[in-house]
C-alpha cells in the first residue's frame, strides 16, 4: 500500500461479500466506524435493517461446474483463515514429521 493512501486504509475484509459476509449488506450512505486499536469495523445500521437486507440477498450463482474453479470455490478458506484449501488444514490427525532434507 505504500504511496497509494494517505492515512488509515482498510485493505481487506473477511468474510467476503460473495459468501454472505457483512460487506454484502452495506448500502450507499451507510455509516461505518473503524476502531483501529480494537481491530474492529462496525456497520452502523440496526439489527432489524441488517436482517431485512440479508433476507433480500440473492444467492450467488455458481460460476464453475468443474475443474479448478469448482474446487477453489468450494474449498478455499477466507483471508482471516489463511486463504488455503480446507483439505490442507493440519489441525487434525496425528502429527507428521518433516522430511529430512540433505
Amino acid at each position: 500500500m505504500s504511496g497509494t493512501s494517505y492515512g488509515a486504509c482498510i485493505l481487506h475484509v473477511a468474510p467476503e461479500s460473495f459468501v454472505g459476509g457483512p460487506l454484502a449488506l452495506v448500502r450507499t450512505g451507510d455509516m461505518i466506524s473503524v476502531d483501529v486499536p480494537a481491530r474492529r469495523i462496525a456497520l452502523e445500521v440496526s439489527d432489524e435493517e441488517l436482517a431485512r437486507r440479508r433476507a433480500a440477498l440473492p444467492a450467488p450463482q455458481p460460476r464453475y461446474e468443474r475443474g479448478y474453479g469448482w474446487m477453489f470455490s468450494r474449498h478455499i478458506r477466507q483471508a482471516d483463515q489463511g486463504c488455503d484449501f480446507d483439505f490442507l488444514e493440519t489441525d487434525f490427525g496425528a502429527p507428521v514429521d518433516e522430511p529430512s532434507i540433505y
